[in-house]
């Protein structure tokens, strides 16, 4: 049964849908001895190549979590000297869940399979992201109250999140969005700059490798974050 090019190249763990889409307007890949146009149609017997490089589908999987260290880029591009897949040197070509801010440390999950990544950007599946994050001066007293109930940011109100104080300058946050650089600019609103910001929980997934780390994600949490994330 065909596919399209899109998915194809997400299932065979090459990126994203969203990625694939890029790299075809681009003029990057080719199917046969053609080009590829959003919406085409992929064959079993059909060949495809990204920049000259042909593809194999039934690449084994791999769903990793990553510690990410202040400094490294939360991108693919090899332009890019602090890039997420150079500071990793894995030995498969993997691609990253999400962002995280390159001023921000923390959990970024990685992988090869282009369908969870689409399941997780989904808005609409409201998966929890938790923080940690210091500010430069003591919290108010309403400081909880105001963020919880929605932030004016980047032309919106940010949706309902879950706070808990845990220090004088020091809060957890539970996002349920992810909105450019969303924390720094809802404690921007408050007058508050950020000057410590780590990501110590995805889903069913928590940060428990030191920076720069990695491992792998177990079988119980793997299969956790397909219930959550409905992957058929």
């Amino acid at each position: 049964m065909p596919t399209r090019i899109n998915k194809y190249l997400s299932e065979v763990g090459f990126c994203s849908r969203r990625e694939a889409d890029r790299l075809i307007e681009r003029g990057q890949v080719r199917i046969n001895d053609r080009l590829a146009v959003i919406g085409d149609q992929v064959d079993v017997d059909d060949k495809v190549s990204v920049n000259g490089k042909n593809l194999t589908p039934d690449q084994p999987f791999v769903y990793i979590a990553l510690n990410k260290p202040v400094g490294i880029t939360s991108t693919t591009d090899p332009k890019i000297k602090s890039n997420i897949v150079d500071f990793m040197k894995y030995p498969k070509r993997i691609f990253h869940v999400g962002r995280l801010d390159k001023d921000s440390e923390g959990l970024i999950l990685m992988t090869n399979d282009g369908d969870i990544v689409n399941e997780i950007l989904r808005a609409e599946n409201a998966h929890e992201k938790e923080y940690m994050v210091t500010v430069d001066r003591i919290l108010s007293a309403d400081f909880k109250d105001k963020m919880e109930s929605g932030v004016p940011i980047l032309g919106t109100i940010t949706k309902p999140c879950k706070i808990e104080i845990v220090g004088p300058k020091t809060f957890k946050i539970i996002l349920i969005e992810g909105l450019n650089r969303q924390i720094r600019r809802m404690c921007e609103f408050f007058g508050y700059r950020v000057i410590y910001l780590k990501r110590i929980r995805i889903m069913n997934i928590k940060l428990d490798v030191p920076v720069g780390k990695y491992r792998y994600l177990t079988e119980t949490e793997t299969k956790k974050l397909f219930e959550l994330i409905e992957k058929k």
